[in-house]
């Protein structure tokens, strides 16, 4: 009889779970924070490089970070660094924010070119951590 019943939902993520990705997430935005007052760059007369250059570095650390926690990995390693630390380093409400202050300062040239620069910059930088992380754990299995 109890092969009929439909399985019971999920209570949610273990607290364990919610706590890895709350640390992570600390630690990632600290590190975002730090990155924007080490390269500052005024909102209204430069291009958002340092926004642009974290996206990209988190989202190839990202690409790295899903290839080697699928080869092998704590269970808790994923949501601590990937949706944790790599989701709070990275930043999609600073990235609209550069795009809203070089609109407004009247720069929609660069605005347009930091959305696009961005999106590029983050795809390509997932392919080269998935790519750069599958060649350097396949040079590991070979036998020496």
């Amino acid at each position: 009889m109890d092969k009929l019943r439909p399985p019971r939902p999920s209570a949610g993520p273990a607290p364990t779970v919610v706590l890895a990705v709350a640390l992570g997430g600390g630690l990632g935005a600290t590190a975002r924070y730090g990155a924007t007052r080490l390269w500052e760059v005024p909102a209204e007369s430069g291009f958002p490089w340092t926004i642009l250059a974290v996206n990209a570095l988190g989202c190839a650390l990202i690409g790295a970070l899903m290839v080697i926690t699928e080869e092998r990995g704590h269970p808790l390693a994923r949501p601590f660094l990937g949706t944790g630390v790599l989701g709070g380093f990275t930043t999609f409400s600073a990235y609209a924010e550069g795009i809203r202050a070089l609109t407004d300062a009247g720069r929609v040239g660069p605005a347009l070119g930091y959305l696009v620069a961005t999106l590029a910059a983050a795809m390509a930088a997932v392919w080269a951590g998935t790519a750069s992380a599958r060649a350097v754990l396949a040079r590991r299995r070979r036998p020496a």
